[in-house]
């Protein structure tokens, strides 16, 4: 065997693979961020879709029911009237989707950042090449995802359907994901991608784009050093933008992926998501495109805090150049 073969079987493994051990990494710390933070998730899911002026063609009524007064009251809701382990229900679909969905769009990220756009000689990276690689980077992670999100969205709801005393749609997330299968098909495992790709690409201009921007302007042009403190600081400012320009769009698709379809898996209520947009707008406000905006940011706000922490520290630990 040749002494190069040699030297590269020594190699820590996450040289020897290093964009699967980022996948993998970002994986990790994606689950740690979702366990934690996931009640403001499922809050925020229930607030987005109650209310539907949509609903009210279909003679379900749902304009004159809204349950849910606010973040604290729906949480408090959720924890008396289903129990306080359904503040988690949907976690473990929502976790598969984070392992792929976060491992896809870091990894996508860097090798734009490193290779396709590359950084200029000063090591400082152009907003406008961020802007596009954070955009670029969540529409790959989340298209990769959609299956995974579509089951986490309908599982969430279970509780409340189980309340309204309607019959439950899945017995688990296996359940669901086969049964997803046989009405819809392939197909219906993508349903409302295209609004999810839409927020993806958002939320990732406002998270990848702000966390890195943030970081590394703190380091070049402030006393603060590549640390807790600087990523905790770029996680805080990271969380804020991506949950602005990522509400509406996550509002538009929760409704989408939450709607009841036809055996041909098109939706009952929705032809687009431009509809799903109008429809909201006109039926509710443009305030409507912000409900869920308080658990919504909430949530992102700690979620990015413990990915970003957890992130660059198991880089450190396992030999990976820092993010």
């Amino acid at each position: 065997m040749s002494a190069p073969e040699d030297e590269e079987r020594l190699l820590p493994l996450a040289q020897r693979w290093p964009r699967a051990s980022k996948f993998l990494l970002s994986g990790c710390a994606a689950t740690v961020a979702e366990l934690a933070t996931f009640p403001l998730d499922l809050t925020k899911t229930r607030l987005q879709i109650q209310g539907e002026a949509a609903l009210a063609r279909l003679g379900h009524g749902a304009r004159e029911a809204a349950p849910y007064r606010g973040m604290v009251r729906t949480a408090l809701g959720i924890v008396q009237e289903e129990g306080f382990l359904k503040l988690w229900q949907g976690v473990t679909p929502a976790i598969y989707r984070h392992i792929v969905y976060s491992g896809g769009r870091m990894v996508t990220y860097e090798h734009l950042r490193e290779v396709v756009f590359g950084k200029g000689e000063d090591k400082h990276y152009p907003l406008w090449k961020s802007v596009i690689g954070g955009m670029m980077a969540g529409v790959v992670g989340q298209f990769l995802a959609n299956p995974t999100d579509l089951v986490k969205v309908q599982m969430q709801m279970e509780g409340k359907r189980k309340l309204e005393g309607k019959p439950l749609r899945f017995r688990g997330v296996h359940h669901a994901f086969a049964k997803i299968l046989a009405e819809g098909g392939v197909r219906g495992l993508w349903a409302g991608w295209v609004p999810n790709i839409q927020r993806a690409a958002l939320v990732n201009m406002g998270d990848l784009t702000t966390y890195d921007t943030v970081k590394h302007y703190l380091v070049l042009n402030t006393p603060l050093e590549d640390n807790i403190m600087t990523h905790g600081l770029s996680s805080l400012c990271s969380g804020l933008v991506a949950s602005i320009l990522g509400t509406p769009a996550d509002v538009i698709k929760s409704r989408i992926m939450n709607q009841p379809r036809d055996k041909q898996g098109r939706g009952l209520l929705y032809k687009s998501s431009t509809d799903c947009l109008v429809q909201a707008v006109q039926g509710e406000g443009f305030m409507s495109l912000y409900k869920g905006f308080l658990p919504s940011w909430l949530r992102m706000t700690p979620w990015s805090l413990v990915f970003w922490l957890t992130y660059e520290k198991i880089r450190e630990m396992s030999g990976v150049s820092p993010f």
